[in-house]
């Protein structure tokens, strides 16, 4: 399973669904993560969890560590998704690692192949998509392949030189 969904491409983030998101931040600018770009109430398209429409409210804190994209999310609402069920199970850690495409249909197939199976999938506005496959077993099984709406991947460049000239002042940046 391993090399099929290696072959998608660079893992390029760890994700994070802490008990205390807050305390997750500080853990991650203690390390020297930052700063972190706020993105609140995220607004995905055609959200679909388990197959079924999901009405999932979530933030997220989107920093880098080096070379790396760490992710902190917290979900408000009850609705069912990947996240509220790793927080009803208790568990924390990694959550997820992303992957970034340019070929969902590919990437779609390189997980079916692997026997990974799509459990939350999303349009992202503007032209992109996500998918979160389970791998099965194993502390932070979530496989997260993202294809970047245009601009997106600016947007993570735009971040990740943000890091490399922080001198660690204002570590929590609000974003539309």
């Amino acid at each position: 399973m391993t090399a099929a969904l290696a072959a998608i491409g660079p893992i390029m983030q760890l994700a994070f669904v802490p008990a205390d998101p807050d305390a997750a931040l500080a853990h991650w600018l203690k390390l020297g993560a930052g700063p972190f770009f706020a993105l609140d109430h995220v607004g995905l398209e055609d959200v679909r969890y388990r197959g079924a429409p999901a009405d999932i409210d979530f933030s997220m804190l989107l920093g880098y560590w080096g070379d790396l994209q760490i992710e902190i999310i917290r979900q408000h609402n009850a609705a069912p998704s990947i996240y509220k069920a790793w927080r009803d199970e208790g568990r924390e850690g990694l959550h997820h690692v992303c992957i970034l495409t340019d070929d969902m249909a590919a990437a779609r197939a390189a997980c079916a192949a692997a026997g990974a199976a799509i459990v939350q999938e999303a349009g992202v506005p503007g032209g992109g998509a996500v998918v979160y496959a389970d791998t099965g077993g194993g502390p932070g099984t979530m496989v997260e392949i993202l294809k970047p709406a245009p601009g997106g991947r600016a947007f993570f460049s735009f971040m990740r030189e943000a890091h490399r000239g922080w001198d660690g002042t204002n570590p929590v940046r609000r974003l539309g």
